[in-house]
């Protein structure tokens, strides 16, 4: 069975319904981490970083920012080897660092009982966490695209970002059940500590997944085929002179995608906090209100791009974000019930890209190359827009004194993201397999559309 005929026919149900639950849990112990320090990140500020309030925070939301910096050296590492010896391998090591690392910030002693060596060590595990998770985005969107059958790889693809947002939700609700239960001055004490433990269980639980699967079909065939890169610095040569158009259009992809992500889902707790001067309390419940209302969303957007195309869903969220920031963003500064239908504005607009990403980056590059693309291009950007928003928003608001940046920020990369999808190819059904990349002219053609099964 060739690429093109093992992607249309796909592999038993039994196995893409493990590979999902396996890529969709790594990808949840992930953003579980940056939940609970985006929305613990008050709490972290008092307790491991000098100075007043305000300048605390600034230090924390930088050394949240930090971990990005290293990102594209993860993916430089990470995607190489995953093209090489296999995404299963790589993901087993990623999600055990992740794991490890956010366990250790719970443990991290406080300012007051071992000095600068707090913030050193926060800004140390943040690094290894930047690290792992260079690889662990990339290879688990590539492990789920190679997986899934051609006909519904955006609906399964959705459930990866599903992931995402429950590993964001289960953040923001151990760290809101933890306030309401032990209280301000307990939680200021240790009670912060506690989300962080529970990344080691959900770090064992991802291995195992992972550990009981075989490698995907696609990266079989090839490997069978002996087409896979057999040295690093060749496939970066190869990156680079061949591939370097789809590098940058998923560069300006991700920079609309990411600075509304990190925007929406993990500065927006500090913003409504300190800017729009809600309640520790209610800061966590909008964002929480509005992220279980997306899960709801995401598995029927991906299906539709399965139909219609990714590239529809992608003019309508940009061009909706575009739009609606500001206004939104005025509606926020009116009260919980403001924040909250403005929150789920933006979200749901935010949606369809959310939704589709790990349909469409994986299928912007061939086979041999797709997860060295995917998590070099994805991180870069990543690491210079996303990682950077809550800081650099914080900041902005400081120093105009406008609660709007935010919003022009949003706008901004928007456009950058209208751009970049100009000349982005269709890839809906299309077969990921093989040594061409899918959409072009050369590689296998683009699968009718049926009722929504499986081919």
């Amino acid at each position: 069975m060739n690429a093109a005929q093992q992607s249309e026919a796909g592999p038993r149900p039994e196995v893409v319904r493990k590979a999902v639950t396996a890529s969709a849990i790594g990808n949840a112990t992930e953003w579980f981490d940056y939940g609970i320090y985006a929305f613990g990140v008050s709490y972290i500020a008092a307790a491991i970083f000098p100075g007043d309030s305000q300048t605390a925070t600034l230090f924390a939301l930088m050394t949240f920012a930090v971990s990005f910096l290293v990102r594209p050296l993860g993916g430089f590492v990470w995607g190489p080897l995953g093209d090489r010896i296999g995404r299963k391998r790589v993901l087993a090591l990623t999600i055990l660092l992740m794991a490890g690392a956010t366990l250790g910030v719970g443990l991290v002693p406080t300012y007051a009982a071992i000095g600068i060596w707090a913030p050193v060590l926060m800004v140390l595990l943040r690094m290894i966490q930047g690290f792992s998770t260079g690889g662990e985005y990339g290879g688990a969107a590539t492990f789920m695209a190679e997986y899934s059958p051609s006909r519904k790889r955006g609906f399964l693809g959705s459930y990866l970002e599903f992931g995402t947002l429950a590993g964001l939700s289960l953040g923001a609700c151990l760290m809101l059940g933890c306030s309401l239960v032990l209280g301000e001055q307990q939680m200021a004490d240790w009670g912060w500590r506690l989300p962080f433990l529970v990344a080691a269980p959900l770090g064992l639980i991802g291995v195992y997944l992972r550990s009981r699967l075989d490698e995907t079909p696609v990266f079989r065939e090839l490997a069978e085929a002996e087409q896979t890169e057999e040295d690093t610095s060749t496939q970066f040569r190869d990156l680079v002179t061949d591939y370097w158009r789809p590098i940058l259009q998923m560069g300006g992809l991700v920079v609309a995608l990411n600075v509304v992500n990190y925007t929406l889902l993990t500065y927006m707790p500090t913003y409504l906090e300190t800017t729009i001067g809600l309640s520790s309390d209610a800061s966590l419940v909008v964002p929480i209100v509005g992220m279980l209302t997306m899960m709801v969303f995401l598995p029927f957007a991906g299906a539709l791009s399965d139909r219609v195309g990714r590239k529809p869903l992608w003019w309508f969220s940009l061009i909706g974000l575009f739009l609606a920031g500001v206004p939104m963003f005025m509606l926020m500064g009116t009260g919980v019930p403001g924040a909250i239908i403005g929150f789920a504005v933006l979200g749901l607009l935010y949606v369809p890209q959310l939704a589709t990403i790990s349909a469409t980056f994986p299928a912007m590059f061939p086979t041999q190359v797709r997860f060295a693309g995917f998590a070099i291009s994805y991180n870069v950007s990543t690491s210079i827009f996303g990682g950077t928003a809550p800081a650099l928003n914080d900041w902005l608001v400081n120093v105009t004194g406008s609660n709007l940046v935010p919003a022009y920020y949003m706008m901004f990369a928007c456009v950058v993201g209208t751009i970049a999808l100009v000349g982005v190819p269709e890839t809906a059904r299309c077969p990921i397999g093989g040594t061409r990349t899918p959409g072009t002219p050369q590689a296998p053609a683009q699968l009718e559309y049926v009722g929504g099964r499986s081919g």
